[in-house]
């Protein structure tokens, strides 16, 4: 199928008939500016397509104008059949037909069923493979519903890539046969190959498990009653070593000896220690006396230095104090000065500012009026680029021009052609005679010759008319009128009526760009920043205003430097007055704080005079040696004692074993005695539960589950390797489905990238990465526009397996370039070049300049005349 023209009528802001005519073979490119209707043809050939004649839905009722009405499309269309007409109309009397050569072959639910013949029996056909809406360039994306018709259509073509992808070896067979084994497999575990709760293989191991658990319960409690009667022999045995007569006896004795040399040790040990209070009571008497004595004459010494350490901080605070005073009228007369300064300076100041308002106010008024002059002439140059550059957008371009001029020539060529075996007439007339022979093209003149390429009649003036008729010649095979009638239809399209007349339209509009370049370098020197960055300067000069007794700005400048050099000099007065006085404060501070200090000190050593008393220094002397020498007399007593002390430390060791060994006879005897018991009475409840016959029948009953279980299993791992044969089998067909599409692909990757490939996922049937220079990169990670040239060639892959498969259908792209820079731009148009071949590329875009580099066959959309 090949689509030849589109009509639309009532199609959203076509509310009168416009249509596309001449599409070939190949590529086909409508560059049109945005808002144009590109993207409303797409959507139009989307809904005849795809959508019933009866659909109401949202995108049938996006194609409906604002005021409302019934949608109409219309789309020529070629297969081997013929060529044929499909009509639809939605909503008002809603309408679908096919028409072959003028004759109804098809209307109503007939035309759905053919159309839907006609793109392969899906509901999805090519939309879902390679029509590339706008926005929607990558492979991926758009309703959930157009994500499944487009893999829908992907697994279709997998399916037709060979017959014997049907023999159980891929495509839906083999997803049927896949689905059971799943399904019973499922049966037994879940999809992570666990048991299914309720199913027969956890039933199984459910049943292992509990017998395996009763069989383990069963052995535990036979072997606990062998343990048993061994532990009882033992525990029996045990009490009788710990209760003989003799055993209990030795226990007794050790224990009574050891506790008596511990008493002895214990006496001896608090007669040294009486004797250490006592040496550590002469000492501190000791320290004491001497404590007395060092404090005594510390105090003295204190007390006569910081007496005559005061006096002379007294003496010190008076001179501060007095420079203080005399620091402080200084600075208060330097204050006086400086304000009186400051006063001065600003009036100075005020007299200036007069001044330089008045020489501002005069130069503003000579600035504004410059400025307003340049504004005027901007905004007429403005005026004048605009009105070139509207005359530059209208009448052909000199490309459109050439073109006409190589039509132009190629009809001349093939009337050159025609003309050069026609027959020829001569006319020459008599001399002195009065008649003239006329043609097609009025009189012909005297010896000139007149081709006659047909059947032509000539009027006589004063006889009548002559009609000729030629022998049949080589050259008339119609090429004068194909030139002629591509020469008035490239004239139609531009509005001329002749060539000159659109020699003069061209020339026309080269002189308005031409005068649209004059008006816009002058507007550039006037404002370069724009004539808003003009108005803003203008804006920005103060307003004018009158100073009738300003002073002159020279006098004025004088005043204000003597008023400042004053004012300096009485500020570094007043700061050094300051200074003087700061410092004259910090040093009465400090003498303040030293007096204070001093006296505090002075205090504090007659307080420490006044707590020693009247007690002479002799009298502390003294005591001072008698304590010494206590101190001596009580050191020498304990040491006397403590050199025979018992080895207390051995003795508590001793003491603490005998104990021990008593303590733990007591309990062991205490344990052992209620364990027999306890023994004795499970001994006898254990045998008589007839354990070991127990442990035999659950044995039995294990084996027969263990088995069952093994059944299962096995039967689980069978299905899981079919299920995963399967899998293999559906991936090989794959393989063979992605071989051709690789084999495709090949060379044109390779316009972009050398040595670049794609994998592909297994699920959605769609490149998964790109391998360029060694390295794998997900698609989803690349650049917007290495994802839409790769959405791009996969696309022109899929449309050639379609017409391998029997399916040509047209490739139709609406802006799907968007983020292509202009070096990739030009290897993709050789990619589309590349594909073109036998096929149908439609290419609607707004990108103009970039597009003019495809070539291919240029579209027009454009009203229906009347």
């Amino acid at each position: 199928m090949k689509i030849r023209a589109i009509t639309l009528n009532n199609v959203r802001r076509f509310t009168d008939p416009a249509q596309v005519v001449g599409i070939g073979d190949g590529i086909n490119v409508l560059s049109e500016p945005n808002e144009h209707g590109k993207s409303t043809l797409f959507d139009a050939i989307q809904a005849l397509f795809f959508k019933p004649f009866g659909s109401r839905d949202k995108d049938v009722a996006a194609l409906r104008p604002h005021a409302g009405g019934a949608p109409e499309v219309t789309v020529e269309v070629e297969t081997d059949e013929g060529r044929f007409s499909i009509f639809k109309r939605w909503f008002q009397k809603p309408l679908a037909t096919v028409h072959r050569s003028g004759t109804l072959i098809a209307q109503a639910d007939e035309a759905e069923a053919w159309i839907a013949q006609l793109l392969g029996g899906d509901a999805s056909g090519p939309s879902g493979l390679i029509w590339v809406r706008q926005g929607m360039t990558a492979l991926t994306g758009g309703s959930g519903k157009e994500e499944k018709l487009a893999l829908e259509a992907r697994r279709d073509l997998m399916t037709s890539v060979g017959a014997e992808v049907e023999a159980m070896t891929g495509g839906r067979r083999m997803d049927k046969a896949l689905a059971q084994c799943r399904d019973e497999l499922a049966h037994y575990a879940t999809a992570t190959g666990r048991p299914r709760t309720g199913g027969p293989w956890k039933e199984a191991q459910d049943q292992v498990e509990e017998l395996s658990a009763e069989h383990d319960h069963l052995a535990s409690t036979a072997r606990e009653l062998h343990d048993a009667l061994a532990e009882r022999q033992r525990a029996r045995r045990a009490l009788a070593e710990l209760e003989a007569p003799d055993v209990v006896e030795e226990r007794r004795q050790k224990l009574e000896m050891t506790r008596a040399a511990h008493a002895a040790a214990t006496r001896h040990a608090e007669e040294v220690e009486t004797l250490a209070r006592a040496m550590d009571l002469a000492r501190l008497n000791a320290e004491s006396a001497t404590t007395r004595l060092d404090s005594y004459r510390a105090a003295e010494a204190e007390q006569k230095a910081a007496l005559s350490e005061e006096t002379r901080a007294r003496q010190a605070t008076d001179a501060a104090r007095s420079a203080l005073a005399e620091r402080r009228t200084a600075l208060e007369a330097a204050e006086v000065s400086a304000q009186e300064a400051r006063t001065a300076l600003q009036t100075a100041e005020d007299q200036r500012r007069r001044a330089q308002r008045a020489v501002a106010a005069r130069e503003g008024a000579d600035r504004r009026r410059a400025l307003e002059a340049r504004i005027k002439e901007a905004e007429e140059a403005r005026r004048r680029m605009e009105t070139a550059a509207a005359a530059a957008r209208s009448g052909p371009d000199t490309a459109a021009l050439q073109r006409l001029e190589a039509l132009s020539a190629e009809l001349s060529a093939s009337r050159a052609a025609r003309d050069a075996t026609a027959t020829q007439v001569i006319v020459h007339y008599a001399s002195g005679s009065s008649g003239v022979i006329h043609g097609d093209d009025g009189p012909l003149a005297d010896g000139t010759a007149l081709p006659l390429p047909r059947s032509t009649t000539l009027r006589i003036d004063g006889i009548g008319s002559l009609e000729i008729h030629p022998a049949a010649s080589g050259q008339e095979d119609g090429s004068v009128e194909a030139a002629t009638a591509k020469l008035q239809t490239a004239l139609d399209q531009i509005g001329a009526a002749n060539l000159t007349e659109a020699r003069a339209a061209t020339a026309a509009r080269a002189e308005a760009a031409a005068r649209q370049g004059e008006a816009k370098a002058v507007l550039a020197s006037l404002a370069p920043n724009g004539i808003y960055a003009l108005h803003q300067e203008l804006a920005a000069i103060p307003t004018p205003t009158t100073e009738t007794d300003a002073p002159d700005i020279e006098t004025a400048e004088n005043a204000l430097q003597a008023a400042q050099s004053h004012h300096e000099a009485c500020r570094i007065i007043r700061e050094t007055a300051a200074e003087a006085l700061a410092d004259a404060k910090a040093d009465a501070a400090r003498s303040d704080a030293l007096l204070t200090s001093l006296t505090d000190r002075l205090q504090r050593a007659e307080a420490q005079q006044a707590k020693l008393g009247d007690v002479a220094e002799e009298d502390l002397a003294t005591q001072t040696v008698t304590a010494a020498a206590a101190l001596e007399a009580a050191r020498l007593a304990h040491a006397e004692k403590a050199k025979d002390a018992p080895d207390a430390a051995s003795l508590q060791a001793a003491l603490t074993r005998a104990e021990s060994v008593e303590t733990q006879a007591r309990d062991e005897i205490a344990r052992l005695r209620p364990l027999l018991a306890r023994l004795s009475e499970r001994i006898t409840r254990a045998s008589g539960d007839a354990v070991e016959e127990r442990l035999a029948e659950t044995q039995e009953q294990l084996q027969a589950a263990e088995d069952k279980l093994a059944r299962i299993t096995h039967e689980v791992a069978v299905l899981t390797r079919l299920e995963a044969a399967l899998q293999d089998a559906r991936n090989e067909a794959r393989e063979r489905y992605f071989t051709p599409i690789v084999k495709e692909l090949k060379p044109l990757l390779q316009l972009l990238w050398p040595d670049a490939e794609l994998t592909w996922g297994e699920e959605s049937l769609l490149p998964h990465a790109l391998i360029r220079g060694g390295r794998e990169e997900p698609i989803d990670v690349l650049s917007g526009g290495t994802q839409e040239q790769v959405a791009l060639l996969v696309r022109l892959a899929f449309a050639r397996m379609l017409a391998r498969a029997g399916r040509i259908v047209p490739v139709i792209l609406d802006d799907a370039l968007v983020f292509t820079d202009d070096d990739r731009i030009e290897r993709m148009f050789d990619a589309l070049h590349r594909q073109a071949g036998d096929m149908q590329i439609i290419v609607l875009t707004c990108r103009q300049r970039a597009f003019r580099a495809l070539g291919g066959q240029a579209l027009r959309l454009q009203m229906v005349k009347e």
